[in-house]
């Protein structure tokens, strides 16, 4: 006994000690080593008993029930029976015992101590386990202790951790289905006593005018006057311990019915009761009650009850998440809704004490007591409305009793007051799911379009106008300006997802209703072209130049909102351009062209005056916001560029006038903004359009429109000051599209190639002339001020070049024959130059960035000798050290080069036919003796994937370089047993890729999978002789070590499909000879389990069983080795 005080007090020093602020990390180990060397002692567990009894210290009991978590979990299989019977016995006593005055924590910890004895020993050993948590529940001392331990127990039994075997957790998942009735009825109970006791005693208030519901909408929700009247009941007050067991029994709802199947234990009953306090959230008199009481326990008391609507919620998210319903579920599911649409009533019912903005304000109120995490009952009332649309919509619609129309009702209500932005995208969200479901309900439902549609129309149009409305500063400006506009997030700032998102749903009711859309979108688009179309009169001239003379405060914010709300409009109405063309070109044509002539007049308008450069009373909002609205033109003009390339090929044999105008008036307008001087956002929005003009609408006549001489002339100009490096490489791609794009609706013999190439190789003459000039003196040393002129002069060369040969390379091959006699002098100037800057990274990575494009687009044309000699160069130029240099010493744009050299390689070995052969043993040597070595021990994936990726394409197509297969052999075997050349780099590949699977790269690991999976797929990999005898077994061990050490859990499904395909080449031999090696090669297990293990892996041969039974075997094969773990010997004493 004193040796046990002894020890108590030493331990309650140590840990006070550990957890002071001045103790070194030094002696902090010391007494960490200490404390896992006594908890590791046989018989620690007896000390650890005495001072859970006899300790009040908070780390003296968490260290001890540490100790017992550890004994039950890590070592319980080597306790002595008798010792096992004592921990049983005395736990469960002591947590009795102290359970009210011991902290939250570790009660906690104790309850979840016991419930670990369980899951090892119920029922055999603990026959009484669950029978006690039953009796703890009706027993109303200890309810709440009782719940605890059932929420315990269905957390760590229904889906254990690994540390089971598979049996094991099948055993204890039938045990708790066999007692789930039980508890559902018990937790039924307790809930319903609780509010029924409650229910007598509340003082029911007279009726005021805000009490009364509106009876049809209600009586159609519930198709029972009962039933609603029985949610019509006032809501009890509840004393505190009423509100914790009624908090704690719904979160055991919430866990149990996360793995639950849906059936008939579910009671009616139960649904209503979950139903009742899920009006706790919605009940702003509950609130009430509590502000008008005052003190700040009552407070609390409010913040609870909310709570348990929140909890209430949860329960039912968890049964709406479901999406397999039985049959016989399917009606309380509809009852379900039916209630909970109750409550969305109670939640928008507007009356004139609140509006519905402010009550769910009200209710949007975080629970501040309740966990840091804590969601809103809104958030989680969205979330029920989600998962009803997006999983039971199509279930229910077909239901005559659920009023789907007058659901929508009060969802466009729940949307339009969402008290934040996040309440309101998440509705959005909601919006979109159901616009898509009805979208495939038409798609799949042609024959009734129109009577979906009629069903529905309203809900469309007044969703559509609300949207508009809402991206307006006109109806939306406080909320507006709420949102950061600077920010990125994912790449747009919290203004631009704001419009993006209301944009989408735009479009989807444009797809349902384009009518409609249209005719509720272009007035209110006009409307603000009339205010942007009516400034010229307020411009004046002055000294310095244009000045907007609009300065009284009210005009100017006026106008500032006129324009964002342009601005938006704009950008909606190019959203809407995919919707004039295809089959529906003729029918909204009208429509179409009145839009296109409005954008193409406001896009010349804006610069013939040019307001982007006018001065302003406010210049830091108005400056900006007219730059916007001129930019945001030319973008929605550009989308329309699809329909101007249909408008031109129907009309291109009859009158083409009108056609002709509008891109002539296009082009005067960007034309003057293609300068330097004009900010970057509105210059290349012009330059995108005018790429678009040339790209997409090509038409004949472009060439010869004087706006587009203009460009040419200043582009080619070298005394004009170059545009910054976007603009120019836009619109360098769109001067080369002009000349290189086949003409639509014309024949070849019409295509003047001939003009067209002359003038094209002038263009890129004039593009390159100083690039071509540094071949002379490339050869030369140069001083660092000349070399970094030379760099930039590559960098803007080739980033110009490039993009003109990417961006024709999927066309015609006479565009393409053209492009390369153009670019050939450039392209051998660009290969003479790399040896001279082969140790400039940067220089080279852009270089080989042009040859990779070149590779992509125009090998062909280049030709094969001169594509062999590029191929020759670098293969030369890239020796080991070189490479070496640059994997190793120039970071990561070292690595980007030889990736982007393994590219190119990438393309040459896919090549079909011969040309290329001959390089691919020097490929594969390249990879295999150079490359591979660098990077195989490196833990950086940098440079391994294009490896990968290549050694893969040499395989895949160019698999007879390995196995000559032969027709006639075949048959006449009947099974083709290729005969196998270049053995030895085949073996290295294999090996290579055997490696990449022990490296803990996770992208490596799948990418490598599905390239052996895919060769398998096409090639029959693991069929052929050389894999089956001497690899195939190597890789399966390799695949299942993995499993077995978790290294690449998130690729659990890949590897069992793997192992499946390659152990099904030849299961006889996997049954018979490799899995007893496998299990007798395993340590950590003895030779009992051994047999266990293989005895459980049952000799199926389809995909499913096999791979169940692999995953048997891994987590088997790991809880045996966590059994096994010895305690240490020797004994500390403290």
């Amino acid at each position: 006994m004193a040796s046990e005080e002894a020890s108590l007090r030493s331990l309650e020093s140590l840990m006070t000690e550990f957890f002071h602020n001045c103790t070194t990390n030094e002696r902090k180990r010391e007494i960490e080593e200490l404390l896992n060397n006594f908890a590791q002692q046989i018989g620690a567990w007896r000390f650890c008993l005495y001072f859970l009894s006899s300790t009040r210290n908070d780390y003296v009991m968490m260290y001890s029930l540490t100790v017992f978590e550890n004994l039950i979990n890590k070592m319980w299989l080597g306790v002595p029976s008798q010792d096992k019977m004592e921990i049983r016995s005395c736990l469960p006593k002591l947590l009795l015992a102290h359970h009210k005055t011991l902290p939250y924590f570790i009660r906690n910890k104790l309850c979840k101590v016991i419930v670990d004895i369980g899951r090892q020993d119920w029922p055999m050993f603990y026959h009484d386990f669950f029978t006690n948590i039953l009796q703890l529940i009706q027993s109303p001392v200890t309810t709440p202790l009782g719940l605890i331990m059932l929420k315990t127990t269905s957390e760590e039994l229904a889906c254990p951790r690994e540390d089971l075997s598979v049996a094991r957790k099948e055993e204890l998942r039938k045990l708790l289905l066999d007692q789930v009735q039980t508890v559902l009825g018990l937790l039924t109970g307790i809930l319903e006593s609780i509010w029924d006791k409650h229910s007598v005693t509340a003082a029911t208030p007279p009726p005021s005018p805000t009490s009364g519901e509106s009876g049809d909408l209600l009586s159609s929700l519930l198709q029972s006057p009962s039933a609603a009247k029985l949610l019509n009941q006032p809501i009890p007050i509840l004393d505190t311990e009423s509100e914790y067991i009624c908090s704690l029994a719904l979160e055991c709802l919430a866990h149990l019915f996360s793995w639950i199947p849906l059936s008939t234990s579910i009671t009616p009953s139960l649904l209503t009761t979950i139903f009742h306090f899920a009006r706790f959230g919605c009940d702003t008199r509950v609130r009430k009650m509590s502000s008008v009481n005052g003190s700040s326990q009552n407070s609390v008391l409010g913040q609870e009850r909310g709570r348990l609507g929140i909890l209430a919620m949860s329960c039912i998210n968890e049964l709406m998440s479901k999406n397999c319903v039985p049959m016989e579920f399917e009606e309380y599911l509809l009852r379900m809704f039916q209630q909970t649409f109750y409550l969305l009533q109670k939640i928008t019912k507007e009356n004139n004490a609140h509006t519905v903005k402010s009550r769910l304000e009200e209710l949007d109120e975080r629970v501040l007591c309740w966990k840091r995490q804590a969601e809103s009952y809104i958030e989680k009332f969205t979330d029920f409305l989600r998962l009803f649309v997006s999983v039971h919509l199509r279930r229910i619609e077909s239901y005559s009793q659920f009023p789907v129309v007058e659901f929508l009702a009060l969802l466009f209500k729940y949307t339009f007051h969402q008290p934040t932005h996040e309440g309101y995208f998440s509705c959005l969200d909601i919006w979109t799911l159901f616009l898509d479901y009805l979208t495939s309900k038409i798609k799949s439902r042609l024959a009734d379009k129109e009577a979906v549609l009629n069903r529905y129309e309203d809900a469309l149009v007044l969703l559509l106008t609300e949207v508009l409305n809402r991206i307006q500063f006109r109806y939306n400006q406080a909320q507006l300006e709420e949102l950061d506009d600077e920010t990125l997030d994912d790449d747009q700032t919290e203004w631009q997802r704001y419009l993006r998102q209301s944009l989408e749903v735009v479009a989807k009711v444009m797809e349902l209703l384009p009518t409609h859309a249209f005719s509720t979108l272009f007035p209110v688009l006009q409307d603000n072209l009339e205010v942007y179309l009516g400034l010229q009169q307020f411009v004046v001239t002055s000294g310095t130049g244009h000045r907007l003379n609009i300065t009284a405060e009210n005009d100017c914010r006026r106008l500032h909102c006129s324009l964002r709300d342009l601005s938006s409009l704009l950008q909606a109405v190019g959203r809407l351009a995919e919707y004039f063309i295809g089959d529906v070109f003729a029918a909204r044509f009208n429509d179409a062209l009145t839009v296109v002539e409005r954008l193409v007049k406001v896009t010349l308008y804006g610069s013939q005056i040019k307001l982007y450069n006018i001065e302003t009373a406010v210049p830091s909002v108005l400056k900006p916001d007219l730059i916007d609205v001129h930019a945001q033109s030319l973008a929605a003009l550009q989308a329309y560029a699809h329909w101007l390339a249909q408008f031109y090929s129907e009309i291109h044999r009859q009158n083409p006038e009108q056609f002709i105008s509008l891109v002539s008036t296009a082009l005067e307008a960007i034309t003057p903004l293609i300068s330097s001087k004009v900010q970057e956002k509105l210059l290349l929005s012009a330059c995108h359009l005018l790429v678009s003009l040339a790209t997409t609408v090509r038409p004949v006549f472009l060439i010869s429109i004087p706006a587009v001489q203009k460009v040419f002339n200043r582009i080619t100009d070298t005394s004009a000051q170059r545009l910054p490096d976007k603009a120019q490489v836009l619109v360098c791609r769109a001067l080369s599209n002009v000349l290189l794009l086949p003409w639509p609706n014309l024949p070849e013999t019409e295509q003047q190639w001939a003009v067209r190439s002359t003038n094209h190789a002038s263009l890129i003459s004039a593009l390159t002339r100083e690039y071509r000039q540094l071949k002379s003196n490339a050869i030369l040393p140069q001083r660092k001020v000349q070399l970094e002129d030379t760099k930039v002069i590559i960098h803007q060369t080739l980033s110009v070049l490039e993009d003109i040969v990417e961006s024709i390379s999927g066309e015609s091959t006479k565009s393409r024959q053209i492009c390369y006699q153009s670019l050939q002098e450039s392209v051998q100037v660009s290969l003479a130059l790399f040896p001279a800057f082969i140790h400039q990274s940067d220089v080279t990575d852009e270089m080989l960035s042009f040859f990779l494009t070149l590779f992509r687009g125009l090998r062909v044309q280049m030709g094969v000798p001169f594509t062999e000699q590029i191929i020759q160069t670098f293969l030369n130029m890239f020796t080991r050290e070189q490479l070496a240099e640059s994997i190793l010493h120039e970071g990561s744009t070292g690595c980007r080069v030889v990736e982007k050299f393994l590219k190119i390689l990438q393309v040459v070995v896919q090549e079909p036919g011969q040309v290329f052969k001959p390089f691919l043993p020097s490929v594969i040597s390249l990879c295999m003796e150079q490359v591979y070595p660098i990077i195989a021990e490196r833990s950086s994936p940098d440079v391994k994937a294009e490896l990968f990726e290549l050694l893969f394409r040499v395989l895949h197509h160019n698999w007879r370089y390995f196995f000559k297969s032969s027709v006639l052999a075949s048959v006449q075997r009947g099974v083709a047993e290729e005969q196998m050349e270049n053995e030895a780099q085949f073996s290295a590949i294999m090996q290579a890729f055997g490696q990449s699977f022990l490296q803990p790269d996770i992208h490596l690991f799948k990418q490598n999978l599905f390239y052996l999976e895919t060769l398998n797929t096409k090639q029959k990999l693991y069929h052929k002789k050389i894999f089956r005898t001497t690899m195939l077994f190597q890789f399966v061990n390799v695949l299942l070590q993995v499993l077995v050490h978790k290294s690449h859990d998130l690729l659990q499904e890949e590897i069992g499909i793997a192992t499946y395909n390659m152990a099904s080449v030849d299961f006889d031999g996997f049954y018979s000879a490799f899995l007893p090696e496998f299990l007798a090669s395993c340590d950590g297990v003895d030779s009992n389990q051994k047999n266990v293990l293989g005895r459980n892996f049952k000799m199926d041969r389809d995909l499913p069983s096999f791979t169940q039974n692999v995953h048997r075997l891994v987590n088997d094969l790991r809880y045996y080795r966590l059994c096994n773990d010895s305690l240490p010997p020797g004994t500390v004493k403290l």
